[in-house]
């Protein structure tokens, strides 16, 4: 769809819809105000129902005032004659219309009247207790349904002698009356308890039954006992007032009012108001067309030079003259191209350079990289890390780490050629490019020597240390990513070796991949079985008595083939894989100790934990439920750990292994002698076993230093009531000098290599028949 049909349908939408609103605002109020009248005209209309029943009443008053005093009534009525009586009754009510006339004794019975026989007690207890308590009456009597105002007043002589009493009835008649003065439908029923009207008469004595329970469910849902307005479900608006509470039922005046009637005013304006908004929006169609027409020629003139500078391409003059709101966005769009263009420079400056050093970025180094790979030019990669950083900035602050790396990119920026360029591709992270074919050694001890001089952070003066990665192009790669990749391997070789410098040597970086995918699968070597255990005796030193085994983690990777355990082991470690590891090899242990106990084989087995063990607060939980799930007792489990995993949090690593071994776990330590040896830490830990390291043992009949340590280690463990295992066991001689030194427990390949679970039971039951005993081979 064309810009310009969108903005002519837009306009005529808003407007459609405006003019729409605003013909049925109009056309509600015409309505509500329709409706607001015609409930007035209902309030006037029982207003003026009131007032003529009232004005009936007041006749009915005078006359009976005017009979009760005639000396010729009351003569009659002394005298009981009842037709003189009932004769004037007649004439007086003929006069004012009445339709019932009535002379009543002191007791309730008529002694005369017109329609109603003597004798006969017809008034209703409430309209009698009145008379009596206020001396007259006024009120609606019901005779067989039918509703009478009816009056009361005493003959007295001087006494109350008797009771003379007039009513009309509210009939047809009297309805159409009002319904003169009205111009509404006047009715009046009588409601009664049963769904039924008891009494109807006026418009409503031709409406249908279903209209007339209608009316007398409204009627006897209403609350108010006044005048109310009634919801009668249909085309009618009905007012109505309760004229009298009788024994019989309820009177009401009803008036009513069509609604179609009432409406009739509002649905010709309705027309009307709709020709009128037909016109107005031909009219307003034919305008917004023109004006839509000129605004989108200016419009699509505008975008399609939007476009062209979306594009690149620059005008020195817009294709709009108009003046105006469209001539000052043309001239708006015309600057903006200068403000476009300084964007555009800020943003590729900050894409492509750090924002703290302002030297280039990864980004801009991978593209110069590739520029020089496409130019076939030799060139040299230099990957500097600063060793140590983090410490700086968590010793000093970051403020301080920033002030650091500012003064380094200073220092790269000044160097002199053959550079290309520095840039800054991390954290602590530098890159140099220069334009030869490898990095001589005389430049690269003035860069090392210009990058190491002091930098003083507030009166502290450091002195940065480098490890530096060269890769040199096209020898080591026509790739920007082989090639940065391989100067990091080449840094971080150097970093590991604390060197400053070492240059990518080919088959590195395939160890690299070796690692990363070693990394990638030990997650898959736990679910898929790829790992195993292997269990290495232990024996006593002097009667070659097994005492338990050492579990041991192996690892047949489906593609590398055996995978050594100080290898993978290091790398769960670095990439935190190592509780998964712990926790299988628990479980596994676990499991072999219930299957060999199920044997009748009850031995001990030491498990090695790592770093991130020992200072795993769930430890001893995880521990204690594996030894649950596999009812096996933990005091046939031992835990080896290492001085150099205790010293990284001693407080945590104690707190673990205490509670550890308050499960019943024996504790050992392990490697003893290689790590940070501490007396005092040694004398709090809650361990059992001192575990000498094999560098120790291997040559121990050969080093007089090594049985030296070895001697001392037994002494110091003895003393401090431990007891010592020897591992790395590989001649009789040194057997006997460990055996002569006092050495309680002896592991290593003369004594036996670490054997399959499966082979476990029969060098269980060998041992108890054959104990390990001396001899002069050497295991080989």
């Amino acid at each position: 769809m064309s810009f310009r049909r969108r903005l002519l349908l837009t306009m005529l939408s808003v407007v459609i819809v405006a003019q729409l609103m605003m013909a049925i605002a109009t056309l509600d109020a015409i309505r509500r105000d329709e409706l607001i009248r015609g409930k007035r005209e209902l309030d006037v209309g029982l207003a003026v129902t009131r007032q003529l029943i009232e004005e009936r009443s007041r006749q009915l008053r005078d006359q009976l005032a005017m009979l009760s005093s005639d000396a010729g009534f009351r003569r009659a009525l002394e005298n009981s004659d009842t037709a003189a009586l009932t004769g004037m009754l007649a004439d007086r009510g003929e006069r004012v219309g009445a339709d019932r006339a009535v002379l009543i004794n002191a007791v309730g019975k008529i002694m005369a009247g017109s329609h109603l026989a003597p004798g006969t007690a017809l008034l209703s207890t409430p309209l009698w207790q009145q008379a009596w308590q206020h001396g007259q009456a006024e009120g609606i009597l019901l005779q067989d349904g039918a509703p009478y105002q009816f009056i009361l007043l005493p003959v007295r002589t001087p006494s109350p002698i008797g009771w003379v009493g007039m009513g009309f009835l509210l009939d047809d008649q009297l309805a159409s009356r009002i319904a003169h003065l009205t111009r509404l439908s006047v009715s009046f029923v009588t409601s009664a308890s049963s769904p039924q009207m008891a009494f109807v008469s006026g418009a409503l004595k031709a409406a249908g039954a279903d209209r007339l329970e209608q009316l007398h469910r409204a009627l006897s849902s209403g609350r108010d006992p006044g005048r109310q307005q009634l919801d009668t479900g249909d085309d009618w608006l009905t007012g109505a007032t309760l004229l009298e509470t009788a024994p019989g039922g309820q009177v009401h005046a009803v008036v009513q009012r069509p609604r179609g009637e009432l409406l009739a005013m509002f649905h010709q304006l309705g027309w009307q108001l709709l020709v009128i908004s037909i016109l107005s929006l031909i009219l307003i169609v034919i305008a917004v067309a023109l004006s839509a027409r000129s605004l989108a020629r200016s419009l699509v003139k505008l975008a399609d030079a939007a476009r062209r500078i979306g594009q690149g391409e620059r005008f020195r003059g817009m294709p709009i003259r108009e003046r105006g709101s469209i001539g000052l966005l043309a001239a708006t769009l015309e600057g903006m191209q200068d403000d476009l263009d300084a964007r555009e420079n800020s943003l590729l400056y900050r894409a492509r350079h750090d924002e703290l050093t302002h030297l280039a970025n990864r980004t801009c180094a991978q593209q110069d990289i590739d520029t020089f790979v496409c130019q076939k030019h030799a060139f040299t990669l230099l990957r500097l890390a600063i060793s140590g950083f983090r410490h700086i900035n968590d010793t000093f602050g970051f403020d301080m780490g920033d002030r650091v790396l500012l003064a380094l990119s200073q220092r790269l920026q000044a160097l002199p050629p053959p550079l290309h360029q520095a840039y800054r591709i991390g954290g602590d992270e530098f890159l140099l490019i220069l334009n030869a074919e490898h990095v001589e050694a005389l430049w690269l001890a003035d860069l090392v020597g210009a990058l190491s001089q002091p930098i003083d952070l507030d009166g502290s003066p450091i002195r940065p240390v480098f490890a530096i990665g060269e890769v040199n192009a096209p020898r080591h790669g026509d790739d920007a990513w082989l090639l940065l990749r391989r100067a990091e391997i080449a840094m971080s070789m150097a970093h590991r070796s604390h060197r400053h410098h070492l240059r990518y040597v080919e088959g590195q970086d395939e160890l690299q991949q070796r690692q990363l995918k070693l990394v990638r699968d030990l997650q898959g070597a736990v679910t898929e079985q790829q790992l195993f255990m292997v269990y290495q005796p232990q024996i006593a030193a002097h009667s070659g008595r097994l005492t338990g085994f050492e579990a041991l983690m192996r690892w047949q990777h489906p593609e590398f083939g055996f995978v050594p355990p100080d290898e993978f082991i290091s790398l769960a470690e670095q990439f935190g894989h190592m509780t998964m590891l712990s926790q299988w090899m628990i479980e596994t242990v676990c499991h072999q100790l219930a299957e060999w106990n199920a044997l009748g084989h009850r031995v001990r087995v030491a498990i090695n934990l790592s770093a991130r063990d020992v200072v795993d607060p769930a430890l001893s939980e995880r521990l204690t439920r594996a030894l649950t799930t596999h009812d096996v007792a933990a005091d046939q489990l031992t835990l080896e750990v290492t001085e150099s995993t205790i010293i990284q949090d001693p407080v945590l690593a104690v707190s673990v292994l205490e509670r550890l071994r308050l499960a019943g776990v024996r504790i050992a330590i392990d490697d003893y002698g290689t790590g940070y040896s501490s007396l005092s830490q040694l004398r709090t830990l809650p361990v059992r076993e001192l575990k000498i390291d094999k560098s120790f043992v291997l040559k121990l009949d050969e080093r007089e230093e090594d049985r030296i340590i070895v001697r001392s280690t037994i002494e110091l463990g003895h003393n401090l009531g431990l007891e010592v295992v020897a591992e790395g066991v590989e001649t009789a001689a040194s057997r006997t000098l460990l055996s002569q030194l006092g050495c309680n427990y002896l592991q290593g390949y003369l004594i036996s290599r670490p054997l399959a679970a499966a082979a476990v039971p029969g060098w269980i039951e060998h041992n108890q028949n054959h104990p390990v005993i001396l001899s002069d081979q050497t295991v080989t």
